[in-house]
């Protein structure tokens, strides 16, 4: 399908594979993934049929955050290559028909920045004002009650200038003033450096977070706080995040987008969908595609699911394109959280879903949370709450590429510990099983891109109920698909006999069903999904 001559750009009917550089493939032996490595699969991810890659942050970086502590925005890590090497990823990319989205991260720099080593050297610097320094209470205490993400206070106090400065996340990681035009401006220069070299767009973090109340409030305390959940969320971040402002912000960055043909704006925002779908902009002028984390973080439950489905769609602005994701670097494995067998099905809706879907490493070939014991945790989150067992490692670990040592990531010791079943749950031997999960996920992307109704067409829900979300997909002229999934382990029942319904099998998450004629009544074992081409007489 031609998707300009139908109206649709390239990541409207493209998908998205998210790759954690450190974890996908080393070059050169010292444990850690990097650009000539990734360079070096990129036939693999084409052979995947993804048409998009977005690489998790590769700037120069002290590595508090593993990235998201950036240094300096305009270079790369030297653990991860050279700007030569990035350009020689590009290229590559390019010459497969992909695209490349950038991580720009622009809530918050390093403590190591340039821009707050000057900020920090006295009141009266020129870049004092490019970070949130503010006084402390009368009796010494931080000048409100905000709280950081990794644990804490979110205000770290300055010694040498006798303020505090506010970060959202480490102590390393101080937040920008985007109240301040020079900052505006200077991030945006940034955006333009990276166009300017060729890459396609940019997944923006915590984009929410990028403007915080002007008077700086104290948040209220979250009624509903449990213990096991992380200290952060013993407020509710009223104030400090999503303000009306951080609107204008987005424009603004959706403006540098539009001065360059084709290029893609992704906002990550964890906000109820109500909230979320504010940040299209209006009129469509602000991100292209606000992260839609529903499948991420609502319970795995098919009347629950199919509501929020029907919720989105129903609140999408006019001309608002939507996207789903599984999994990210920053939440547990789908494969950890429903199973195995259920990870078929959610690869299934995903894949059928209208909208844009984001596919995070390792997710075609089933890989799960792998347990870091406690000596070898690295993420910040995990170390700085140990008791709540919320580190973030077990779904960076590196990609299980084959059976050789460490998987055929490195030769030499990874950064983090492989899993132990890699010889068995691998691509090398998935590649070549017709029943794997890898096999499964290739099909259902080179279905999808191929049949139009899949890839853009209007969603249509049929029912659900306590185990089942059925719907149809559907684009006129072409193929009409009804997709029926069993989000439980027991059987259950599908009856069309009030809006009869035939059609054949094209992919199902076991096997058996495919090529079967299917009418009326379709009788679903646990764990089931079933992808039909309906006959339309």
């Amino acid at each position: 399908m031609n998707e300009r001559s139908s109206g649709y750009i390239w990541w409207q009917g493209g998908i998205i594979y998210q790759i954690y550089p450190r974890s996908f493939q080393d070059s050169n032996g010292d444990g850690i993934g990097d650009l000539l490595g990734i360079l070096k699969r990129l036939d693999y991810l084409q052979g995947l049929g993804v048409t998009a890659i977005w690489l998790s942050p590769i700037y120069p970086s002290p590595m508090a955050d593993f990235g998201y502590d950036i240094a300096d925005y305009q270079n790369i890590d030297s653990i991860f290559g050279s700007l030569n090497d990035f350009d020689e990823l590009l290229s590559g990319v390019h010459s497969r028909g992909m695209k490349l989205v950038l991580d720009l991260v622009p809530n918050h720099t390093s403590s190591q920045h340039p821009w707050f080593l000057e900020s920090r050297s006295s009141r009266d610097n020129p870049k004092r004002d490019w970070y949130i320094w503010h006084d402390s209470k009368s009796d010494g205490s931080e000048p409100n009650n905000w709280l950081s993400v990794f644990g804490g206070s979110a205000w770290e106090w300055d010694v040498a200038t006798g303020q505090y400065y506010y970060h959202a996340f480490l102590k390393e990681q101080p937040d920008l003033n985007w109240r301040n035009p020079a900052v505006q401006e200077a991030m945006l220069n940034v955006m333009r450096f990276w166009l300017d070299k060729g890459v396609d767009g940019f997944r923006v973090d915590v984009m929410w977070h990028m403007i915080k109340d002007k008077n700086l409030r104290d948040n209220p305390v979250n009624p509903d706080y449990q213990s096991h959940m992380a200290t952060y969320e013993q407020l509710l971040p009223v104030y400090s995040t999503d303000q009306p402002e951080v609107h204008d912000i987005v424009v603004k960055m959706r403006q540098v987008i539009d001065s360059y043909p084709e290029r893609l704006l992704i906002g990550e925002i964890y906000l109820p969908i109500h909230q979320l779908v504010t940040y299209y902009g209006i009129d469509g002028n602000g991100a292209h595609l606000p992260f839609n984390f529903q499948l991420l973080t609502l319970p795995w439950n098919a009347q629950t699911i199919a509501a929020t489905i029907d919720q989105y769609e129903g609140l999408l602005p006019k001309g608002g394109w939507p996207n789903w994701v599984l999994g990210n670097h920053d939440q547990p494995r789908i494969t950890s959280r429903v199973g195995i067998e259920q990870a078929r099905v959610a690869a299934l809706l995903l894949l059928t879903l209208r909208g844009t879907p984001t596919i995070y490493y390792g997710e075609e070939i089933g890989m799960r949370d792998v347990p870091i014991p406690f000596d070898e945790v690295q993420d910040p989150q995990g170390l700085n709450m140990p008791d709540k067992n919320l580190s973030r490692d077990p779904a960076r670990t590196p990609m299980q590429w084959n059976k050789t040592t460490n998987a055929g990531f490195t030769e030499g010791k990874p950064w983090l510990r492989v899993a132990r079943n890699f010889d068995r749950e691998n691509v090398w031997r998935q590649e070549t099983d017709p029943f794997s999960m890898l096999s499964f996920y290739k099909r259902l992307i080179s279905l999808r891109q191929q049949e139009p109704a899949l890839m853009v067409g209007d969603y249509v829900p049929v029912y659900a109920t306590s185990q089942l979300i059925t719907y149809i997909r559907q684009l006129e002229g072409h193929p009409r698909f009804l997709i029926l999934l069993n989000l439980s382990h027991r059987p259950a029942y599908f009856n069309a006999k009030d809006n009869p319904l035939k059609g054949i099998v094209a992919i199902a998450t076991v096997p058996e069903w495919e090529g079967a004629e299917v009418a009326d009544s379709i009788s679903l074992g646990g764990d089931e999904g079933l992808l039909i081409r309906l006959l339309d007489e």
